[in-house]
């Protein structure tokens, strides 16, 4: 069990923690959450020993071992992978070493009845029985496991650490940190490098970890799958709720709630007891009352409402210029780095108003194709840009691009047209940069902020396609559902890559799955593809042949040579199911407020103080207009299903 006791940080006049007060036990599964600057990382780096605050302290049990896996960090070059993880059990090693030591020095003793060589064989066994509690006769197949389970082939294995990305090499830390056997793991933002596979690997290894994990994570499910206790850090303050995240939102309001009820009853009853006081003060005969009253209210502990951070952003898309039907169409498109084939013989076509979601794993070429269709890539192969299309693009590491020493207020004004310049100030107040906030340089912005400001400027242009990669890393919960909002309504073409299956969720119409080469094409949104893929969390991808053994269809990419009219007969079906999706949602929006009607009108009827004879009529017409609703949404969906029948059997 470790205990934060009273722990406070402070810069300047601004708490960061005041007075904060936890304890954290054993197997406790907690996920941390709050605004970007509320002191989340703070938190951990103090919990990691890396910081220390400015009163209070930590207390840990005698031997507790941490893992922290920090945001950023730097690297150690010239080591495999192998080796590189290896390095985090020095104590194996060194005992290692001491075994055969010891090994060797008995094979060259004779004296077997002497204390001495009696000393060597307790030491051989107390070597033996430490290495078998770090696990240790394991150590190879279980690095094995982890290094793998993060996306790492066995070739991988043997090549130096330096020849990979920085977010590859977070991922030999994190395998370090998961086999350490650590009693406490604190980790910041782990999926922010991790692809979907990658990241439910993750989420089962710490559902079976024997210590306790306090993570930092946007990602919704994530902190759903693997934490079953949730600590809030706002304004200076923690709220503890013994839930994982989407069950504290639930529970957050509804305190929040309860709280508001019992302070404005409260702020009644004093205020009642004050106008007695003042009243009859002055009178005599009402003295012992009045001195009783004012007793009482010496007496009431006063009931405070919470400060709540309600800073968000508030934007939206401008609309989108009009594009030609066709916005990106690919024929035989391929892309190599020397003797390595990124992907090859891809095909498709993009057209006007479809959202597309990338996926797959890291290094299959996701960023690689949305940089070739914005043109900061070159490869082989046909690769059009439709009519009147223009670009916006949201790069993994925009944030990071940006020019250091630039303010933000420069930033944003050096990117705008003329006409937009009058308005830049209100348009960093929309991504909660107000005030002096413009003066900021970027270099002194976090993630989140980098990231915020990076957004800012996709709005300074027109734009009718959008390609965002990794546009949730460091943006918090709630600043990640304003951008999802502002997707959903903007009416251009979107290209998203993400591995937030939240996020995704809802947001786009196909999927391109890039695997081993390939670019295959599905129809529906993150939900739908799991079931055609019969994956139900993105678990590893079956081969082709036990798919077809389930009877599991994939949906073909679209060929150069595939039938012209064929081609035109699955979009105009795409297109009767999107208009009978919508028309369904009309009509469910219908029936959602025509049964409230009907509800609110019923309760009157069953109280005689509102019952009227007029209202009967109203009755029965509400519940035809129900019937007729509820037939409607029948036949739609019937005519849904047909369309989506059509179009298995075309493809």
């Amino acid at each position: 069990m470790i205990g934060v006791n009273n722990l406070t940080v402070n810069f300047g006049e601004r708490f960061l923690f005041n007075d904060v007060t936890l304890i954290i036990n054993t197997q406790d599964r907690i996920g941390l959450v709050g605004r970007n600057g509320a002191g989340k990382s703070t938190l951990l780096k103090i919990l990691a020993g890396v910081y220390t605050s400015h009163s209070g302290s930590v207390s840990y049990p005698s031997g507790t071992n941490i893992g922290y896996l920090p945001q950023d960090m730097d690297f150690v070059s010239g080591k495999t992978v192998l080796d590189e993880t290896r390095s985090a059990f020095t104590e194996v090693q060194e005992l290692e070493k001491q075994l055969e030591k010891t090994n060797t020095e008995l094979e060259t003793r004779t004296d077997y009845e002497s204390d001495t060589y009696m000393e060597l064989i307790e030491k051989l066994t107390s070597i033996n029985e430490r290495l078998t509690l770090l696990g240790a006769f394991s150590l190879d197949a279980d690095i094995e496991k982890v290094l793998m389970g993060l996306g790492f082939s066995k070739s991988d294995f043997f090549r130096l650490t330096d020849e990979f990305s920085g977010g590859w090499r977070m991922r030999i830390e994190l395998a370090k940190i998961l086999l350490k056997r650590a009693d406490l793991i604190l980790l910041d933002e782990p999926t922010n490098h991790l692809d979907i596979e990658s990241i439910l690997w993750l989420e089962d290894f710490l559902k079976t970890f024997e210590g306790a994990v306090v993570l930092i994570s946007h990602d919704k499910t994530f902190l759903d799958n693997v934490t079953k206790r949730t600590i809030e850090i706002s304004l200076g303050k923690i709220y503890d709720y013994k839930a994982p995240y989407s069950k504290y939102v639930e529970m957050r309001k509804e305190r929040r709630i309860q709280q508001m009820a019992a302070y404005t009853n409260q702020q009644k009853m004093i205020q009642d007891t004050e106008k007695f006081i003042e009243r009859f003060r002055a009178k005599a005969t009402k003295a012992v009352q009045v001195q009783s009253r004012i007793k009482q209210l010496d007496k009431v502990e006063r009931i405070e409402i919470e400060e709540e951070d309600t800073s968000d952003m508030h934007f939206y898309f401008p609309p989108a210029p009009r594009s030609g039907k066709v916005v990106v169409e690919a024929h035989n498109v391929s892309k190599t780095y020397g003797n390595h084939t990124v992907f090859n013989h891809v095909n498709f076509y993009i057209e006007k108003g479809e959202r597309i979601a990338f996926v797959g794993k890291n290094g299959e070429g996701k960023s690689t194709l949305a940089k070739m269709i914005v043109g900061d890539e070159s490869g082989n192969g046909e690769l059009k840009i439709g009519y009147n299309v223009n670009i916006g693009y949201y790069a993994q590491n925009q944030g990071e691009v940006l020019e250091g020493n630039s303010t933000l207020l420069s930033t944003i004004e050096d990117a705008a047209p003329d006409e937009m310049r009058p308005r830049v100030r209100n348009l960093l107040g929309a991504f909660m940069f107000t005030g002096e906030d413009a003066e900021k340089k970027v270099k002194v912005l976090s993630g989140g902020e980098r990231a915020r400001l990076a957004l800012c400027k996709l709005l300074l242009q027109p734009i009718n396609l959008l390609v965002m990669d990794e546009p949730t890393n460091h943006l918090d919960l709630r600043s990640k559902e304003t951008l999802k909002e502002a997707l959903k309504k903007y009416d251009g073409t979107l290209i998203v890559i993400s591995h937030d299956r939240d996020f995704l969720d809802g947001l786009t119409e196909k999927v391109f799955e890039f695997k081993d080469g390939n670019v295959k094409e599905y129809i529906g949104d993150i939900s739908e593809f799991l079931k055609v893929r019969s994956l139900e969390n993105f678990r590893e991808l079956e081969a082709a042949k036990q798919e077809k053994k389930n009877g599991i269809k994939e949906v073909a990419p679209v060929s150069k040579d595939q039938n012209k009219e064929k081609f035109e007969e699955k979009k105009q079906i795409e297109k009767n199911i999107r208009q009978l999706e919508n028309a369904s949602k009309k009509i469910e929006v219908t029936i959602s407020q025509t049964e409230e009607k009907i509800r609110l009108l019923n309760e009157k009827l069953q109280n005689p103080e509102t019952f009227t004879n007029e209202m009967l009529p109203e009755f029965d017409r509400l519940n035809q207009e129900l019937h007729i609703h509820m037939q409607e949404w029948e036949n739609a969906q019937l005519k849904l299903e047909d369309e989506k029948q059509k179009l298995q059997q075309l493809t």
